[in-house]
């Protein structure tokens, strides 16, 4: 579905990726891991079109998207859920949902799936004429997601989405990813609460200083020494020494 090859994007002459190359199975889940600083968001940023690579190409459903416009890819069926949130903070929950559908033509298909946000969503809906920026932590985060499924997205990019969030709230919003995945939207993640990711994500990439370094299915991630050590708090040493 979704296929980077050889990125580069860089701000000024310091270059943030340095050739990045992955892929976004249709109906999967795939993850995204790495420190701060290693270049995630700015891939994200890249897909999504806000920010244009210096080289590479990026394909969705086999079309070449590199350096299109953000709306034109929303076109396309690409959404984006930011780090932060970024909702719109000084309009209503209602707004923010029907700002989600700003491309779309059909008004009768989109008060359709304003209902269905306030069904998946319930306390969206208890809070709809709610100013956004007054909102939880994560019942912004609940209200990002669900305005960019406005656009009816093919594939929807999270960019850490449990950032900030208590853990009740992050059990949450990875349930409500699972379930997305269910109803079929295929889904690329930006994470750093690895154990949550594992319960949910098909296979995974680790970004390093602005390349891949790491590219495998749950269960060789979480056999990889140093993944196991910087994002496990474990590794087969220590675990053999505790049963030892």
């Amino acid at each position: 579905m979704l296929d980077v090859q050889d990125i580069v994007t860089a701000y000024g002459k310091i270059e943030a990726l340095k050739g990045v190359s992955l892929a976004a199975a249709e109906g999967r889940i795939t993850c995204l891991l790495g420190p701060n600083g290693a270049g995630k968001t700015t891939l994200m940023y890249s897909i999504a079109g806000v920010l244009k690579p210096r080289r590479g190409a990026i394909r969705l459903g086999g079309v070449d998207i590199t350096g299109q416009s953000p709306s034109a890819i929303v076109a396309r069926g690409l959404a984006l859920v930011p780090e932060n949130r970024l909702v719109f903070p000084q309009m209503t929950v209602a707004e923010n949902l029907e700002a989600g559908a700003y491309q779309r033509r059909d008004a009768a298909e989109v008060a359709v799936d304003i209902e269905r946000m306030y069904a998946r969503f319930p306390r969206l809906k208890e809070r709809r004429t709610q100013l956004a920026g007054t909102l939880s932590g994560g019942e912004q985060q609940m209200l990002a997601v669900a305005r960019a499924l406005m656009s009816r997205p093919r594939i929807l990019l999270m960019d850490e989405p449990s950032l900030g969030l208590a853990p009740l709230i992050v059990e949450e919003i990875f349930r409500i990813v699972g379930e997305l995945n269910k109803d079929g939207v295929t889904i690329f993640l930006v994470e750093q609460n690895v154990h949550m990711a594992l319960k949910v994500a098909h296979h995974f990439y680790l970004m390093e200083q602005g390349r891949v370094t790491f590219s495998g299915e749950p269960g060789k991630l979480a056999e990889d020494e140093v993944i196991q050590r910087a994002y496990l708090g474990t590794s087969r040493q220590a675990s053999s020494h505790k049963t030892g």
